[in-house]
């Protein structure tokens, strides 16, 4: 039985979590020990903090053991592991409960760094790069597109992505940034309707507020300590409450572009 396993929980990340789950695949995801996702209604990194999390219906299970990371998959879960080293993966060496044993077929890093990833230490057929910082051919065998546009979702499987143009998707402002260093304080939630001027959040005495009216889309978990200049949330002039709750068709199509990349790389090693 193939595994699939995803750098990163964000809601990126989980889109492409969602589809290959969906597609039959199981799939792992690795964290850090405090994720900063934004979009957090859709994102599997959340159950580091609560334990397990929901999105479209399909549940995450923050894991501690292999045994714990097995009967996961048994239930129909993704289990989400606190290693962003990856220095403590499960090994695999019980059979589920098919009798099957599990084989790692594949490594989907979806942190979204922007610049080039350090090597990675473990062994994997297929490394799928999402982004720039990724070369196909190099530090990488596949490359998918992550910038909205015409190549969005493409996969590459020689040269490098669109570079990082800083600025965010759609309009600019309707990302939130951090005033200054310190504890974060969240005063709206996500799927609030939100007027100009409204305070949203504050950080270190300074407050966030509305550039316009809109939706709260995401907004970086309360009580995290943050740096001057992060994102911490996502106001969408659409004003549709249930875009919150719905992963993005930008994070589907990088999904599907992941299942590409991953059964194009099975037909040409079987076909050898």
């Amino acid at each position: 039985m193939t595994l699939i396993l995803i750098r990163g929980g964000g809601d990126l990340a989980s889109g492409v979590a969602l589809r290959l789950h969906r597609a039959g695949f199981q799939v792992l995801i690795s964290e850090l020990e405090q994720p900063l996702a934004v979009r957090r209604a859709v994102s599997f990194c959340e159950a580091v903090y609560e334990g397990q999390w929901q999105v479209e219906e399909v549940t995450a299970l923050r894991v501690e053991s292999e045994a714990h990371t097995i009967a996961a998959f048994e239930q129909g879960q993704i289990p989400v592991i606190v290693d962003p080293d990856l220095a403590n993966l499960p090994t695999f060496n019980p059979s589920t409960g098919s009798g099957q044993r599990l084989q790692l077929s594949a490594v989907i890093d979806a942190r979204l760094l922007k610049r080039p990833p350090e090597p990675l230490t473990i062994s994997t057929p297929l490394l799928i790069g999402l982004g720039p910082g990724f070369i196909a051919g190099e530090n990488c065998q596949a490359l998918i597109e992550t910038q909205r546009g015409h190549t969005l979702g493409r996969v590459f499987w020689r040269g490098a992505s669109n570079p990082d143009s800083g600025q965010p998707d759609g309009e600019p402002g309707r990302v939130l940034r951090a005033p200054a260093d310190g504890q974060f304080i969240g005063y709206a939630q996500i799927g609030e309707h939100i007027e100009p001027g409204q305070v949203i959040a504050e950080v270190a005495g300074q407050p966030i507020s509305a550039p316009f009216a809109g939706v709260l889309r995401g907004l970086i978990r309360p009580g995290l300590v943050v740096s001057r200049g992060l994102k911490v949330g996502d106001l969408d002039a659409r004003d549709k409450r249930e875009y919150c709750f719905l992963v993005s068709d930008k994070a589907l199509a990088i999904g599907g572009a992941a299942l590409e990349a991953i059964l194009a790389y099975q037909t040409l090693n079987d076909g050898r």
